[in-house]
């Protein structure tokens, strides 16, 4: 890198201008792709960790004093230390909330209390569409909207991670939080154990 022309473009940013910040993104660019290909944040796709970096990137410029005309090693420590801080509070959460509350996976229904029932059987063989249709009206309108994007308009969580502008692991978890529900008020309605257990 040219320490100069970074200087030059930082300053540039910092009066807004569109084509500096566009360049100095490029500038960054490999040391960004070399830390998210060694970065591993449970939740994270490797694009969802370049744009925390650039996050950094940009939040550096910001803040920077152009007269320190250190820029690079500034912005560069900014961006290490913002993945490990994320990294860490990946970890504090998880170890909080449960390891379940940052799964991955789309078997949801391995997550939820079980005694002999699956969310499967739940929704296939042990209630009609009238339940279903009454447990999902008792959620409220962004949950609703993630039923019918995911489950009657058959699109993925990554989709719709996208589409609602989510990291994957916040969509996997609202998605786990909306089944639960539905599981609740159905099974509410057979008064199994597992729903009393959950409301007691």
């Amino acid at each position: 890198m040219d320490f100069n022309y970074i200087e030059e473009l930082v300053k540039k940013c910092k009066a807004d201008d569109k084509l500096s910040k566009e360049k100095l993104a490029e500038e960054f660019r490999p040391l960004i792709f070399n830390i998210s290909k060694r970065t591993f944040i449970d939740g994270y796709e490797i694009h969802d960790i370049q744009n925390e970096c650039y996050s950094s990137l940009f939040k550096c410029v910001s803040l920077y004093n152009l007269d320190k005309h250190r820029f690079v090693a500034y912005a560069t420590n900014a961006i290490k230390n913002n993945m490990n801080d994320l990294i860490k509070r990946i970890r504090t959460r998880s170890s909080t909330e449960g390891n379940e509350a940052l799964s991955l996976h789309d078997d949801v229904e391995k997550d939820l209390p079980s005694h002999d029932i699956s969310l499967e059987d739940l929704f296939c063989d042990r209630c009609d569409y009238e339940e279903l249709r009454l447990a999902i009206n008792k959620l409220n309108v962004e949950e609703k909207e993630l039923i019918d994007f995911i489950f009657f308009k058959n699109n993925t969580i990554q989709s719709y991670a996208y589409f609602k502008n989510l990291c994957y692991s916040t969509a996997c978890l609202k998605k786990k939080v909306t089944l639960k529900k539905i599981f609740v008020h159905i099974s509410l309605y057979y008064k199994t154990p597992e729903a009393q257990e959950i409301q007691g």
